[in-house]
């Protein structure tokens, strides 16, 4: 069953880098009383994912958080070391929180996996922009299979 407006994001612990190595970070620290715009695609360094949908993210950061946005995480099925690499190909600094989702657990506990076994790149996230208020869902904008149209920044900002 897929999260809807409403629901609670589950507990679950994810991984990001930091200057020690991989660390835990559990959905209930990053959502706890904060107002967070979180973004999940499908991989690190895949084309859309690092030409669009990251850069976008950065590059609106101060306006994002300037709408009252604790906190903007990005979301996706790899280890932390990926996800660190790719925050510093990126750019991101400390605009962008990289998550590890590297068992897929919270994507498949939100409902929002994306099945790319066939293609020979396993089980991924589906692409989706949420915001998410002291842990309860109130705006999830899912895109369709292959569509970058409303989990952009641009979206978000719009929705807040």
């Amino acid at each position: 069953m897929t999260i809807q407006v409403g629901d609670k994001i589950p507990e679950i612990t994810l991984y990001h880098m930091t200057d020690d190595g991989p660390a835990p970070i559990n959905t209930s620290d990053i959502f706890r009383g904060k107002k967070v715009a979180l973004f999940a695609l499908p991989g690190a360094f895949t084309p859309t994912c690092s030409t669009k949908h990251v850069p976008g993210f950065v590059q609106k950061a101060d306006e994002i958080k300037a709408k009252g946005v604790d906190t903007i995480a990005c979301l996706s099925v790899n280890d932390a070391f990926v996800m660190g690499a790719w925050g510093k190909d990126q750019g991101v600094g400390d605009k962008v929180l990289m998550l590890a989702d590297g068992s897929a657990e919270l994507t498949k506990a939100l409902g929002l996996e994306l099945d790319l076994i066939p293609r020979g790149m396993g089980v991924r996230s589906d692409r989706y922009a949420m915001i998410v208020e002291d842990g309860v869902v109130k705006v999830l904008n899912r895109e369709v299979p292959g569509a970058f149209e409303v989990s952009s920044a641009e979206s978000i900002l719009k929705a807040l």
